[in-house]
């Protein structure tokens, strides 16, 4: 059988993974958007629309570097866009499979492709106007609206999702089983295991999506993994260590925001900006809100939570809430609501949320996305940034240049919508929220494996410091690891 990385290879985003049996029997393990492609924009170059809808792709601007239609089946390990954003253009291209994960993982992916549509639909709709007005200008790009799809996409591609039970094989066809494991970062999250027989010998593969935290408020641990022949493991987090030392990240998630909300909030007093993923990063951070409230260690300031995606996937983790952890699930019980609480408002329409931004008394907002790259948080860091008055909280990973990152380097100014801002705000991080698991989490992952039965370890979704970093630690446990180039094909 051949491997081949199509994503996420020597960088975070954009997980793709193409195994081809012998028998042409192909399985594509997540379907990824790269967030960090950087698409080549060309002056005068346009794709037509019809009646506003983008077309199929063509030769020259292909979404996938392999014919979709020959692919049989996709597994999807969780509903993070850099895992699932790209499905909807597989089944543009041919594909015709199924798409197999976990009920939590079904519903969390409807809610962020119908997200991403709306994006698109808002995208092309501005681009229509600007060529209906002869601008030769363009920011988008003949790639860019190529792999634009819109909600109908979304539904066609939802009716071949089949849900699968954690911890149970599942047989995709003869000789060929596939296991979801449970991983810890997203409600839903997986690790996907093969066990492939081919030629009378059996193989087995594990592919780690994406490694969640030890004792992470709401979610689940990482399972170990059975041993297998092949890893490929995630290295967002491999050269570095969560700053909470020796506490658990719940207990160092109550104390550390419960010490900024009540420096920001209250000593001040000011207003406390938190740029918070819409999907699990939200749902951790009001859970945590609501236990201090619960503690009454929260002060009696309103708490805006300004995302109407991040409260629909609210909705979905009460709904799923048996797949939380045992403390999350407890919690319920007592108390019969995990994110509800006294002073809490959610925002649903864009006026409001321009109105909270300038909210006259101390308070906090909780808005998406987590690196101030688009979205309603734009419009508070911005209004908010000049002022000294104001705390600007990241609680999570922030890719070199974005918004997010540049903060957290000290840039004195920022460039936010066409408008240059003094940073004047206080800038603070915590990464008790972060949802990735460190480096020793990671090391304890792959340690669970006998490196004399593990033939490979193949390490992806990483920048390149963790990568190598990350690799040489393996290195000196025994294993034999590989960092893959994009593209590149390993036979198993």
């Amino acid at each position: 059988m051949k491997l081949t990385f199509w994503g996420a290879a020597r960088q975070v985003s954009g997980s793709m993974f193409l195994l081809e049996l012998e028998d042409d029997y192909r399985i594509l393990i997540d379907c990824g958007l790269d967030l960090e492609k950087e698409r080549s924009k060309k002056n005068g170059q346009h794709l037509s629309l019809v009646n506003g809808v983008p077309q199929q792709a063509s030769a020259a601007h292909a979404i996938f570097p392999f014919e979709a239609s020959m692919v049989n089946v996709v597994l999807l390990t969780h509903a993070h866009i850099d895992h699932s954003g790209n499905i909807p253009n597989l089944f543009r291209e041919g594909y015709e499979g199924q798409v197999l994960c976990t009920s939590p993982t079904y519903e969390l992916s409807e809610l962020l492709l119908m997200d991403s549509a709306s994006l698109h639909r808002r995208r092309l709709n501005a681009f229509s106007k600007k060529k209906n007005k002869k601008n030769k200008k363009s920011s988008l790009s003949p790639s860019d609206l190529a792999e634009m799809y819109l909600e109908h996409n979304v539904k066609e591609s939802l009716e071949r999702f089949v849900p699968i039970a954690f911890n149970k094989k599942f047989k995709l066809k003869k000789g060929v089983e596939v296991t979801f494991n449970p991983a810890g970062h997203l409600l839903g999250a997986a690790n996907v295991i093969l066990e492939i027989t081919e030629n009378g010998e059996k193989k087995t593969l594990a592919f780690s999506g994406d490694i969640g935290r030890y004792d992470y408020p709401l979610h689940i641990d990482p399972q170990p993994l059975p041993q297998v022949d092949y890893l490929v493991c995630e290295s967002t987090y491999g050269n570095r260590r969560h700053d909470y030392g020796r506490k658990s990240a719940i207990i160092d998630a109550e104390e550390r925001l419960s010490e900024i909300i009540q420096k920001t909030c209250v000593d001040i007093p000011g207003r406390l900006i938190i740029p918070a993923f819409s999907v699990g990063r939200t749902q951790a951070l009001l859970y945590t809100l609501k236990k201090l409230c619960v503690k009454k260690q929260l002060p009696p300031i309103k708490v805006f939570s300004d995302s109407p995606l991040a409260h629909k996937s609210t909705e979905t983790y009460i709904k799923y809430h048996r797949f939380l952890n045992s403390e999350a699930q407890q919690f319920q019980e007592e108390y019969d609501d995990l994110f509800d609480f006294e002073n809490l408002e959610y925002i649903e329409d864009l006026k409001t949320s321009k109105k909270v931004a300038n909210h006259n008394e101390p308070c906090i907002i909780i808005s998406s996305s987590g690196m101030i790259e688009g979205g309603r948080i734009q419009y508070h860091v911005r209004t908010n940034l000049s002022n000294p008055y104001c705390t600007i909280l990241m609680i999570g990973y922030a890719a070199e240049g974005t918004i997010g990152h540049r903060l957290l380097q000290g840039e004195k100014t920022i460039r936010i919508e066409d408008k240059e801002v003094a940073v004047l705000a206080n800038i603070a991080r915590i990464d008790a929220f972060s949802g990735h698991g460190d480096l020793d989490d990671l090391l304890g992952f792959v340690k669970h494996q006998n490196p004399q039965a593990l033939k490979k370890v193949f390490l992806v979704h990483g920048e390149n410091e963790s990568l190598e970093h990350f690799k040489a630690l393996l290195e000196t446990e025994g294993y034999q690891v590989e960092i893959p180039t994009k593209g590149q094909s390993f036979e198993l």
